[in-house]
């Protein structure tokens, strides 16, 4: 259930690392609107990416595409350097790709151990697993609570409901079942809206957690501070293009403000 540090594998060619996930031209109408036109995307082992960009400018359906919610109308799609193609979601969920979307797709009258197992349940040995379909739910009691754990998300207990846990941890729960099912990259799409500041915290300290796990992770999100206290490289989404690349580092959020709106020409870093 834990998840495989694809930082393990990282293939390396002429000295540099090949992106986990690498999308090439990707283009992607929808009648006379263009959502996507002609969008490069590169994913680096064992970093945060954060995707910024104004509403229209293509980042829900980048990631759509990404996560295999859409599929693109051209353009190409690479893990580890080898193309791909996603049909749907369950493609790229077997290729590794766990998504956190906005409104988490949580059971709220489950508890925590149903949640992560959601779809994935584990079944007894023998005959009263293959044939009486008997669920084995000490083995996923176990393995919930060594995966919360691990990640130092704080909840009541691993038995309590959902529904009774506060925004900050049921976004916890989101992510757990996203690391203990993901292999290459986990996708967050705006895992603080709506949270407190002390909420908030809690899972930018989440999201470091999972990349320190080795997990490269995809962060989209319209609160520019956020991207700039965890992200290692910012993609800048504008008219449905990457107009730019940058680093915390390399540009305050100001410019890449300007840049997101056109008031600053685009650069790649």
């Amino acid at each position: 259930m834990s998840a495989t540090p694809s930082q393990a594998l990282d293939p390396v060619v002429n000295g540099a690392p090949v992106p986990v996930l690498k999308a090439t031209g990707l283009v992607k109408t929808f009648g006379h609107v263009t959502a996507l036109d002609g969008v490069d995307f590169d994913l680096y082992p064992g970093e945060i990416l954060g995707v910024i960009g104004d509403n229209g400018a293509g980042k829900s359906t980048l990631i759509k595409v990404l996560s295999g919610a859409t599929t693109a109308d051209s353009g190409e799609i690479f893990m580890d350097g080898q193309p791909v193609q996603f049909h749907s979601p369950l493609d790229a969920r077997r290729m590794g790709i766990e998504t956190v979307y906005q409104d988490l797709a949580l059971a709220a009258a489950l508890d925590i151990t149903s949640n992560l197992f959601l779809g994935r349940e584990m079944r007894r040995g023998g005959i009263l697993g293959s044939w009486l379909r008997m669920l084995d739910r000490a083995a996923m009691v176990q393995r919930a609570r060594v995966q919360m754990a691990d990640l130092k998300i704080h909840i009541p207990s691993i038995a309590s409901r959902v529904e009774n846990l506060s925004g900050g941890q049921r976004q916890g729960v989101a992510v757990a079942r996203a690391v203990a099912w993901g292999r290459t990259v986990v996708i967050m799409d705006e895992p603080t809206a709506a949270l407190g500041v002390k909420e908030s915290n809690m899972v930018l300290a989440l999201i470091r957690e999972v990349r320190d796990r080795g997990l490269p992770v995809i962060l989209i999100s319209h609160n520019m501070p956020h991207v700039f206290e965890v992200a290692d490289r910012i993609h800048i989404q504008r008219l449905g293009r990457r107009v730019a690349v940058v680093t915390p580092d390399s540009h305050t959020m100001s410019a890449a403000v300007a840049i997101m709106t056109g008031a600053l020409p685009g650069v790649e870093s």
